[in-house]
């Protein structure tokens, strides 16, 4: 491939390429998901999910689409099946079933988080790296103020979360299963 090919394959993706050692998104895993994905919500293909979108990950290579506009994407992709599947769940069974839902969830997540700090999840071995507790633990209160005291949280707050590790810090499922589940209340409550 010439420099004249790259160049004008780049310029005809869907989404900005990183350059230099720049690392991105795998252009062809992402071009085959969001394939899959629109087959999807038009009803044709494989099913899929606002939580199989939130799951996608895609391997990191240099000259791959940038992260952040990839991202940005799916948060839109997510929100749409996310829209759908409660208005079916409405349709289906009435809004006060998906509130009751909503609040079931948010009960949930509020009792797993009123577990004293630094013993809300359990730990990584001591020898292994997990989510710095300290990190973890400040979102944990975001997230409780927003259940108990309405105060304001948004999705994209929750998405972009990240923490530093540490050895023996909070294993690393347990909390993105928390924050997922705090999504889709997020979404339901929308």
């Amino acid at each position: 491939m010439t420099m004249t090919d790259s160049n004008s394959r780049a310029a005809s993706a869907p989404f900005p390429v990183t350059e230099g050692r720049e690392k991105g998104y795998q252009r062809a895993a992402v071009d085959v998901f969001l394939r899959r994905a629109k087959s999807s919500f038009d009803g044709e293909g494989a099913p899929l999910d606002s939580a199989g979108v939130r799951q996608a990950s895609f391997p990191l290579v240099k000259g791959g689409y940038r992260i952040s506009d990839v991202d940005a994407a799916l948060a839109r992709v997510e929100d749409a099946f996310a829209q759908r599947e409660r208005a079916a769940a409405v349709a289906r069974a009435g809004a006060g079933v998906w509130v009751d839902r909503a609040r079931g969830e948010a009960q949930l997540i509020l009792d797993h988080l009123a577990r004293p700090k630094k013993k809300r999840f359990a730990r990584s071995g001591p020898l292994t790296f997990g989510y710095r507790i300290d990190e973890v633990d400040h979102v944990a209160e975001k997230i409780v103020r927003f259940l108990r005291d309405g105060q304001t949280l948004t999705v994209e707050q929750v998405r972009s979360t990240a923490f530093r590790m540490q050895r023996g810090g909070y294993r690393e499922e347990q909390v993105d299963a928390l924050l997922d589940a705090t999504i889709d209340v997020l979404l339901a409550v929308r």
